[in-house]
């Protein structure tokens, strides 16, 4: 009997833990989330589901599930969470990132804001965060050539629903366009928008060059994502189910790194197959000269959005960004 019983314990000891993300499993928030959930469940008893993009709605869907418990986590980009957390906007922030991947990469792995500072932003609105990692740099997909921000003039860009995502295109000399995701490839196919941005897998494997003709390097940003717990699930686990959440996370991490080496070439090459008359445009430094002294202003409005909170955040990332760039 006591046999039986304990191994009863074992079983109800055993949870299926429900994890969402914004892209397909082939894509590398799906990548991340398939490493993840190999970890924890060679080194545990759990098993964990896996939801890509669609599966239970938008962005904003996944992130109210999460919140409430219904989702045990959640990968989520600053740009859709900005709205809950102000301060995770900083990310968008344009030429704040460094382009140099040592860089970026040991800025993401020490910085005191992302491991310390935005731990408690997030915890305030019932979220864990376990990570923060980059997707790769933003390039802008447009219908017509963009070689200064005149070009932009009386284009209606896509934006996610970030409000200094949209002071940063308004910068730029663009119309910002708020739109869901799901509806950003319609609305390019339609001219309702003429651009959009994205890190370059993405343009690849959502086939956002069939509806644009232009991708744009103007260095100006790297994707940034966070993957997150619901707190009062994660606040309730055993030391022992932390550590091994902890453990998966960070061999994700590291994986996910490794995992984008070569993938924007990858991308282009790819594009450039499915679509030969596709141009692609680097912005030399003079070309971007403009765009950088735009972000200036960006930066201004990112902390009079966010007051005293925002720019403490904003000089600890400053100085996290110095320290990797040792």
């Amino acid at each position: 009997m006591a046999a039986v019983f304990a191994a009863g314990m074992s079983t109800a000891k055993a949870d299926t833990w429900k994890y969402a993300f914004e892209e397909a499993i082939t894509d590398v928030q799906g990548v991340f989330a398939t490493k993840f959930k190999e970890e924890l469940e060679k080194n545990t008893d759990h098993e964990v589901q896996l939801y890509p993009y669609g599966t239970l709605g938008e962005s904003a869907d996944i992130m109210e599930q999460a919140q409430a418990g219904i989702l045990q986590f959640v990968d989520q980009s600053p740009g859709f969470t900005g709205s809950l957390i102000p301060e995770a906007q900083v990310f968008f922030v344009p030429y704040l990132l460094p382009s140099d991947t040592k860089e970026l990469n040991s800025f993401f792995r020490n910085s005191k804001a992302i491991n310390e500072n935005f731990k408690d932003l997030y915890a305030q609105q019932n979220l864990e965060l376990l990570t923060m990692f980059p997707e790769g740099e933003v390039v802008m997909t447009t219908k017509e050539e963009v070689r200064s921000p005149s070009d932009l003039d009386e284009v209606k860009f896509r934006v996610m629903t970030n409000p200094l995502l949209v002071e940063s295109y308004k910068a730029f000399g663009a119309t910002p366009t708020p739109l869901p995701w799901g509806e950003v490839y319609g609305g390019l196919q339609t001219n309702i928008i003429q651009g959009q941005e994205n890190p370059l897998f993405f343009v690849d494997s959502t086939k956002m060059y069939e509806v644009t003709d232009v991708i744009t390097y103007a260095g100006h940003n790297n994707f940034t994502t966070a993957v997150m717990a619901n707190k009062e699930f994660y606040d309730g686990l055993s030391d022992e189910d932390k550590k091994a959440i902890q453990a998966a996370t960070d061999a994700a991490f590291e994986y996910i790194l490794d995992y984008q080496k070569g993938l924007s070439e990858q991308a282009i090459e790819n594009i450039k197959k499915a679509k030969p008359d596709m141009k692609v445009v680097v912005l030399s430094e003079e070309e971007r000269a403009p765009f950088k002294a735009a972000a200036a202003t960006v930066e201004e409005k990112f902390i009079e959005m966010t007051g005293d909170s925002g720019k403490a955040i904003l000089e600890q990332m400053k100085a996290d960004l110095k320290a990797a760039m040792k």
